[in-house]
């Protein structure tokens, strides 16, 4: 027994509360036909979409194979080996192919509850210790009509598959409002950083150095960009374009020479994208650590704020500084969302993006903001992660 079950219950097997187990057709599939043909391919998230199966003019005993309401398809082969699919509302007449398995459930057992069977950790682990080949697992119908099955009173059957069915729906609209809610985090974490370069997420101080002179202590020349994006700055503000306070580095003295990662290195190989940190590198040559600085993605205009030693993949990015009279972290934020998006397949710093103007607050403002950005955006990843 492998488990204990309810003494109304029995221990049991497919075969024995199935009507008929029986491979499909080996048939081509057509774009015109008089049936259409189910592959394992056309079974995606435990639904169909009947428009795109193709069609088989198959005729041989056709009516054995002719799926009906009820019918529990299992993919015999492959990656997917028992994956299941209940049959239901089917409206055209349609048989399947010899890569499934049909099993037709007695009329004594609900097919739904099979079906929430096939779908259980019990089943796969009997999957997992049937399914043989390396390349090509599979499951026969002789092993598949061995599996054992829990199967409790026909009534409970009715019970279990409605209070699972209900379960599973409020599951799934609390997956959904997840999603939503976690979008609308990351919106207002955009709308955090836009107050933030605008001007509009700290008080002034009146008493702030105003960042025009220490802009002019980077360049004794500077003069401020006018821009009509960045209107109404508060007093004490400036524009400059990127260029005028970063210097970028070439990363080919960074490149790792082998993409053997593996968890037990200690220095991080990163990418500017959403990845990040791609694995970890035993190499002690060519370590970047002048740091803090930021990593920008050349063609997707990702970027990165970085304050550990790293190495990098590929030559496709840009290792920025800033200016010790900014706060490089300010930057970072201004740059997450700041990006370019162009319909070709080209490198943005030099031509277009070091070009862009930012407003810069004073010095003493850009630490306010960034201490108030970094605890907003803290809070707001805790919520993500409790979800």
């Amino acid at each position: 027994m492998p488990f204990e079950i309810p003494e109304s219950w029995v221990w049991t097997t497919i075969g024995d509360i199935s009507l008929s187990i029986l491979y499909g057709v080996s048939e081509s599939a057509k774009s015109e036909g008089k049936y259409k043909l189910l592959r394992i391919t056309d079974i995606q998230n435990n639904k169909v979409n009947w428009d795109t199966v193709p069609y088989s003019d198959f005729e041989d005993n056709v009516q054995n194979y002719i799926l009906e309401e009820g019918d529990i398809l299992f993919a015999r082969t492959g990656a997917t080996v028992g994956k299941s699919y209940l049959v239901n509302k089917i409206s055209i007449s349609s048989i399947y192919a010899s890569y499934l398995i049909r099993v037709k459930s007695s009329k004594l057992v609900l097919p739904a509850y099979v079906k929430f069977f096939f779908e259980s950790g019990f089943y796969w682990e009997q999957i997992s210790m049937n399914a043989v080949g390396v390349g090509q697992p599979n499951v026969n119908g002789t092993s598949l009509a061995n599996l054992r099955i829990p199967l409790p009173p026909y009534n409970e059957q009715i019970r279990i598959v409605k209070e699972s069915t209900n379960w599973l729906k409020r599951n799934d609209i609390l997956d959904n409002d997840i999603v939503e809610l976690g979008n609308a985090i990351e919106h207002i974490k955009s709308k955090i950083l836009d107050l933030a370069i605008h001007g509009k997420l700290v008080p002034q101080d009146p008493n702030d150095e105003p960042a025009i002179d220490l802009l002019r202590r980077i360049n004794p020349d500077f003069k401020p960009c006018d821009n009509a994006h960045y209107k109404n700055l508060p007093s004490g503000w400036s524009i400059c374009r990127l260029e005028d306070i970063v210097d970028y580095e070439q990363p080919q003295a960074y490149i790792v020479d082998s993409t053997n990662y593996s968890e037990d290195y200690t220095t991080p190989v990163l990418t500017a994208g959403k990845s990040f940190i791609i694995g970890y590198t035993n190499e002690t040559d060519g370590i970047f650590d002048n740091l803090p600085v930021i990593i920008f993605d050349d063609f997707t205009t990702d970027s990165r704020f970085v304050d550990f030693p790293f190495k990098v993949k590929s030559s496709a990015m840009k290792i920025l500084r800033v200016k010790k009279e900014i706060d490089i972290r300010y930057v970072g934020f201004y740059m997450i969302i700041t990006r370019l998006v162009g319909d070709t397949h080209k490198r943005y710093w030099i031509s277009e993006y070091s070009k862009l103007p930012i407003p810069i607050p004073p010095k003493a403002e850009q630490e306010r903001i960034v201490q108030t950005v970094t605890d907003l955006l803290g809070k707001l990843d805790n919520i993500i992660a409790e979800l």
